[in-house]
């Protein structure tokens, strides 16, 4: 087992957004192997933060992000108090947000946002297409689908500044550190010369 230090529960605490208390019992409770009990703690914030979900976001910001003056994103991102809208982390996540929506121009917040006829008339391309086996039909058309549209979905797409993680697991790291459900409500991308 190696060594837990002060340090390391300090720098689990600060990392994982856990109290010390909790970062250290995970050191322990992981032989003192820091990785391991970082990735526990990331796993614990994680899904705490997928039970926020379901809070209502009724405050928040609007932030915009132009690039080179040719380039624009505005983006409206909810939480659940004010409190949390005027900290500095958040406005730093929003305007990330608004960063990654000027860099990657998706189309849509979530795949719940795409437009139901969009959906059926890629899902009828493909199959009008389809060349596999029958069996795996159903499979193979679902794959395709969340590809064709997965860099269309802004929480889908890998995050411009850390690509090992998407979007939305970026925000769940906020989530967790914050305490409170965040979501992006909408954005408007805006780009020199081209009108939608």
């Amino acid at each position: 087992m190696a060594e837990i230090t002060i340090e390391s529960i300090k720098k689990l605490k600060e990392l994982s957004g856990v109290g010390l208390t909790d970062a250290k019992k995970a050191l322990v409770e992981a032989d003192g192997d820091f990785d391991k009990a970082l990735d526990a703690m990331r796993k614990k914030g994680l899904t705490k933060a997928e039970k926020r979900g379901d809070r209502e976001t009724r405050e928040g910001i609007i932030d915009a992000y132009i690039h080179d003056g040719r380039i624009g994103a505005i983006v409206e991102v909810n939480c659940e108090t004010s409190f949390v809208a005027k900290t500095d982390e958040f406005k730093d996540l929003a305007h990330k947000i608004a960063m990654q929506v000027a860099s990657m121009s998706p189309l849509y917040v979530s795949a719940d946002d795409i437009p139901a006829d969009v959906k059926e008339k890629k899902q009828k391309e493909l199959e009008d297409n389809f060349k596999g086996p029958e069996k795996m039909k159903d499979q193979i058309i679902e794959g395709q689908m969340k590809k064709a549209f997965a860099d269309k979905i802004l929480l889908d797409q890998p995050y411009i500044l850390d690509d090992s993680k998407t979007v939305a697991e970026f925000i769940k790291d906020s989530i967790a550190k914050t305490g409170e459900n965040i979501t992006v409500k909408q954005f408007k991308r805006i780009e020199l010369g081209v009108v939608e």
